[in-house]
Order: structure tokens, then sequence, then C-alpha cells
């Protein structure tokens, strides 16, 4: 099939697969007589595996792991466990990241009258972030 059916089966922008593509994460297609890349089912296959991964938030070259993983009959399930665990320990650090933003934000927002005074909780609150808050020591640090 053709580089859009195969991007539409995969669910990829044609853009996208070129890209895998050109970086070697997934294998050049063969070109037919005409110069058309041409996807078996195997490389579509194989695009699907890495938009999944990619949603899950594996990074392009854990992508890359995973895929020769997947690839190798002789993996061990246990190597796959560890790039798979390491990728969920980030993704629940990122939660408690978002819940800590998310608790901060909703403190500024109930702490805010929203008349028509100047004050403003939450423009103090961007500008003075309290200790402790996400970022604040990013923000004192680069100051």
């Amino acid at each position: 099939m053709n580089i859009s059916a195969a991007a539409g089966v995969a669910g990829l922008p044609v853009k996208t697969v070129r890209y895998y593509s050109d970086i070697g994460l997934v294998p050049a297609p063969a070109r037919s007589a005409a110069g058309y890349r041409s996807y078996d089912e195997a490389a579509v296959r194989k695009l699907v595996f890495v938009r999944r991964a990619r949603e899950f938030g594996f990074s392009v070259e854990e992508c890359r792991e995973l895929l020769g993983l997947y690839g190798n009959r002789h993996r061990s399930s246990a190597d796959v466990k560890r790039i798979a665990t390491r990728r969920l320990a980030e993704i629940a650090e990122k939660q408690r990241e978002l819940q800590s933003l998310h608790d901060e934000l909703a403190h500024l927002v109930s702490a805010c009258r929203g008349d028509r005074r100047p004050e403003c909780p939450i423009l103090d609150g961007l500008v003075n972030p309290a200790p402790g808050a996400p970022g604040a020591w990013r923000r004192r640090r680069k100051a």
C-alpha cells in the first residue's frame, strides 16, 4: 500500500511516517517502479506499534529499543518490563506534578475575589510563587 494508505491504517500523519522512516525508526519501505513508497502489512504493524508507544510517552529512542525487542524472538520480557516500568514511574511523577499545579492554581482561584478591584492573588501567585510551589525553585534559581 502507498504511504497515504499506510498512514491512514496506522493512524499517523504521512509526514510522521516519512520522519520515522528517515530516522531509521522503521525500515525504509520498498519503492514501486514509479518510485512511490510501498508499505506491507508488517511495516504498518510497526507503525501502529510506534504510534501506540508514543501515545504512552515513550521517547523515539525508547521506541527504537522496544521495536528491537519486539523483533527479537530471543528477548527477555524483563527487558521490556524494565523500559515500561521506568516510563510508568515517569508518568506517576508527572501526575504528582500536575496534581500539585492543580492544587496551587485552585487555591489561587479560590483566593481571588474576581471583582472590579485591581488586587489579584492569581497574578501575585504567578509573580511570587509560594515556597514549595511547583517550579518555584526553578524560577528562583534562574533569577
